[in-house]
């Protein structure tokens, strides 16, 4: 019986998954390489095919000296289970027209923003610097503190709780994971429901904790 070779490193992918393990890249199921992410001083991703700015005025300053310890997962999408629209950026930047949907009046005098959203296809819109804090945990508590944006990041994916989240999101999430790490002392990362039990349910039951784990080498202990 001949024996099986090993296909190297990459073969068999897609020509730009291939293209991305040479070039030390992420890459999306579906053959599409990521964009490499990177921070400025401020904790701006830098801008490119797949990131973009929306500055929100739904933040301020974060504590003196506090540290950012935590990463919070959200998932968003307006109207709830619609996906692709400008609404959430609408929201957050505070130019949601209360009158473009019938679900959007309970919306009514709400300031909210996270520092991050992830679109179903990996494109990411960035609100607030991570140096920054965003409104986006609400009353919260987390290892015996309470008010959890004043030490903590948030990423909104574009999603529901039951519906499931998108290969491009997961491989994303794990990369801008990967960049937070390594430039801000993160001892957990939560979801919402997590720090706002019986008021929040997100990411809800169709984020797969056990795959983002794997995909970005968190000890267990870091995670729920």
């Amino acid at each position: 019986m001949r024996a099986l070779r090993r296909a190297p490193a990459g073969q068999g992918c897609h020509p730009a998954q291939r293209q991305a393990l040479v070039l030390g890249r992420p890459c999306a199921p579906g053959g599409a390489a990521l964009t490499p992410l990177r921070l400025d001083r401020r904790g701006w991703l830098l801008p490119g095919p797949d990131v973009r700015h929306a500055p929100s005025p739904n933040c301020d300053a974060r504590p003196a000296g506090e540290p950012i310890r935590l990463l919070v997962v959200h998932n968003i999408s307006l109207p709830p289970g619609e996906f692709g629209g400008p609404y959430v950026e609408q929201l957050f930047t505070n130019r949601l027209d209360l009158n473009a949907h019938p679900w959007f009046a309970r919306l009514q005098g709400l300031h909210v923003s996270a520092h991050f959203f992830v679109r179903r296809d990996a494109q990411v819109v960035q609100f607030v610097p991570a140096d920054g804090r965003a409104w986006h945990a609400g009353v919260s508590f987390f290892a015996d503190r309470q008010r959890c944006n004043d030490f903590s990041i948030g990423i909104e994916l574009e999603g529901t709780d039951t519906l499931p989240y998108t290969d491009a999101q997961y491989a994303r999430l794990a990369q801008l994971t990967r960049v937070l790490r390594s430039r801000y002392p993160l001892r957990a990362v939560r979801g919402h429901e997590h720090i706002a039990p019986g008021r929040k349910t997100d990411p809800g039951p169709a984020f797969d904790w056990s795959r983002y784990r794997r995909d970005t080498a968190l000890p267990a202990r870091l995670l729920p």
